[in-house]
C-alpha cells in the first residue's frame, strides 16, 4: 500500500484475531486510500462480526467509511447482549460445533446443523436465506459477504461455547422441547404409541416419553439424564443473574 497513514488501536477482546506487534497503543498502518474501514480491518484478521462501534477521531463511523490521513481508528468489540435485527434468533453452526449444537437444542434454541460439512458457500447462503446467526471458529468463513448475520465462537470447550453464545445473544430458553438430534419440536408420547422403538427394558422401567415431530425420535429420562439436568440448570441459573 502507499496512501495514507492512519492509527488503530483495539480493544483487548479483539486481541486474538490481530498480530501480536499490533496489540496494543495506536498502531500505524499505511492504507490504499480507496479501501473501506471494514476492508482494512479484516485485512489485519478481525471478522466484522466482532467489531461493535468503530470511532475515528472521537465520532462513530460505518465500516463503508474511507480513512484519511492522521486518523485515530478506535476498533470496539460488539456490545453484550448483541442485539440481532429481527426474529425469532435462530442459529447455524458449521461442522466443528456439533456438541454446541446438540446444547444450544437441549435449551430448546433453534440450531441448525449438520455433520457433513456443506462447504463454506453453501453455510454463507444458508445464513442468508434462513436469516440465522452463524457460529464458527472458521475467521474466513465469518467474513464472508453473503452471511446475514455471524459470531466467532472463542473458545473449543463445549461448556466455554455454550456459556459465551447465551451471554452474547441471551436467547430465550426452552429446556426439553426440541429434538437434539434434528432440531425439531418435541411432543408428549403416549407409551404404547412408541413402544415399538422400545427396547423391553426401557418398556419396563421408564413410563413418561417425548418424541419429535419431525425425525420421530423418542426420548425418555434415561441414564444419561442427570448430566443434561446439570447443563440445563447451568445454564438457567446464570440467566437468572
Amino acid at each position: 500500500m502507499n496512501g495514507p497513514e492512519i492509527h488503530l488501536s483495539f480493544a483487548s477482546e479483539l486481541h486474538l484475531f490481530v498480530a501480536a506487534g499490533r496489540r496494543t497503543g495506536r498502531v500505524p498502518l499505511v492504507t490504499d486510500g480507496s479501501s473501506t474501514l471494514g476492508h482494512v480491518v479484516e485485512s489485519l484478521g478481525v471478522p466484522l462480526t466482532e467489531v461493535g462501534r468503530l470511532v475515528v477521531d472521537g465520532r462513530e463511523v460505518t465500516a463503508a467509511h474511507i480513512p484519511s490521513a492522521g486518523e485515530h481508528v478506535e476498533v470496539r468489540a460488539v456490545e453484550r447482549p448483541q442485539e440481532v435485527p429481527g426474529a425469532p434468533l435462530r442459529f447455524l453452526l458449521d461442522v466443528h460445533l456439533g456438541t454446541l449444537a446438540r446444547r444450544l437444542r437441549l435449551l430448546g434454541v433453534d440450531a441448525a446443523y449438520s455433520n457433513e460439512d456443506p462447504g463454506d458457500p453453501v453455510l454463507a447462503t444458508q445464513s442468508a436465506t434462513e436469516r440465522r446467526v452463524l457460529l464458527s471458529r472458521d475467521r474466513g468463513l465469518l467474513q464472508r459477504r453473503e452471511i446475514w448475520a455471524g459470531a466467532y465462537v472463542y473458545s473449543d470447550r463445549p461448556d466455554d461455547q455454550l456459556r459465551d453464545v447465551l451471554g452474547r445473544f441471551a436467547p430465550q430458553l426452552a429446556p426439553w422441547t426440541r429434538c437434539t438430534a434434528c432440531n425439531g419440536p418435541l411432543t408428549e408420547a403416549n407409551k404404547d404409541s412408541v413402544q415399538d422403538q422400545l427396547q423391553h427394558g426401557t418398556q419396563r422401567t421408564y413410563d413418561v416419553f417425548a418424541q419429535c415431530t419431525e425425525c420421530k425420535r423418542v426420548y425418555w429420562r434415561g441414564a444419561h439424564h442427570a448430566h443434561l439436568e446439570a447443563i440445563v440448570e447451568e445454564a438457567l441459573r446464570e440467566r437468572s443473574v
